[in-house]
């Protein structure tokens, strides 16, 4: 009997305990599954999330370049107006108008006549850059064509840039008043040193010693000047302009030969006066005064 008892105890013991690995297993398992679950569920929605960024950004890009598309086209044509009324926000109403805008379209230009003036001078920086470049690749395809010396061709860069202001001539004084201005004079001589910088690099000006500046400089000093000399040139076909223009090269010839070469400077401090003398003087020649 006690045998019997005893079995039947074991029997039970080993029920329960079997029972008790079980649930365990289950609710083990269970567990699993729901950490399971809960990683493929956070991995599900980074997966989204990641999407659904990506197409925000993408779809602020498009949306971005829209508004660049729609800007440009709005200044090129505004352009047409600049005659009649200035590099102004009426310029660029009338533009928008034009095209279908409504003419308070120009609240996408904050900056006003200055945005046209940018969109200008830009363009037309384009334009003499690839004027250059298809010059200096029609060479090297044809070695034999004529090549013109690096003075000439600064000349005649600097003749076909001030050209692209003939239509203009009669209110660029507006546009270099606004230009001018504290907050558009950064603008203003990046626009400038982009174009000489273009000059010098197609006219063989390649090189990166001390004189890269100074060179520069002069030309952003002829550029200019010769710039404000045509403002006021009645000549026909502004042929004074470009008597002035060759009389500017060569005097810059002449102070070019007294620059110090870099392997002439005995030290470091007299290359920094000289830089500092042709920088401030090039920065009186262009009117700036940082200062204010």
């Amino acid at each position: 009997m006690q045998l019997a008892s005893e079995a039947r105890a074991d029997s039970g013991a080993m029920a329960m305990l079997n029972s008790f690995y079980l649930m365990r297993s289950k609710l083990s398992t269970a567990g699993f599954r729901r950490l399971w679950t809960s990683r493929a569920l956070l991995a599900d929605q980074f997966e989204n999330d990641t999407k659904k960024k990506a197409e925000s950004q993408q779809t602020e890009e498009n949306d971005e370049e829209y508004e660049r598309s729609i800007k440009t086209k709005i200044l090129d044509v505004s352009l047409k107006y600049v005659s009649g009324l200035g590099w102004s926000k009426q310029a660029i109403s009338a533009g928008a108008e034009s095209i279908g805008y409504p003419g308070v379209t120009h609240g996408l230009f904050p900056n006003g006549g200055a945005a046209l003036v940018q969109h200008f001078y830009s363009l037309c920086n384009r334009k003499l850059n690839e004027i250059l470049k298809e010059e200096a690749l029609a060479i090297q395809d044809d070695p034999s064509k004529p090549r013109k010396t690096p003075e000439q061709q600064v000349r005649d860069a600097v003749e076909t840039r001030l050209r692209m202001l003939t239509p203009y001539v009669k209110t660029w004084p507006q546009a270099i008043a606004i230009m001018a201005l504290p907050p558009n004079m950064p603008t203003a001589l990046a626009n400038l040193l982009t174009l000489v910088d273009d000059i010098c690099y197609y006219a063989g000006d390649r090189s990166v010693d001390f004189n890269w500046y100074s060179r520069r400089m002069m030309l952003a000093a002829i550029y200019k000047t010769t710039e404000l000399y045509m403002l006021q040139d009645t000549s026909e076909d502004h042929k004074e302009t470009w008597l002035f223009l060759d009389r500017r090269i060569k005097d810059a010839l002449q102070i070019y030969k007294m620059l110090p070469s870099t392997a002439d400077m005995p030290d470091q401090n007299r290359a920094t006066e000289t830089a500092t003398a042709v920088f401030i003087t090039a920065r009186n020649i262009l009117g700036l005064n940082w200062n204010r």
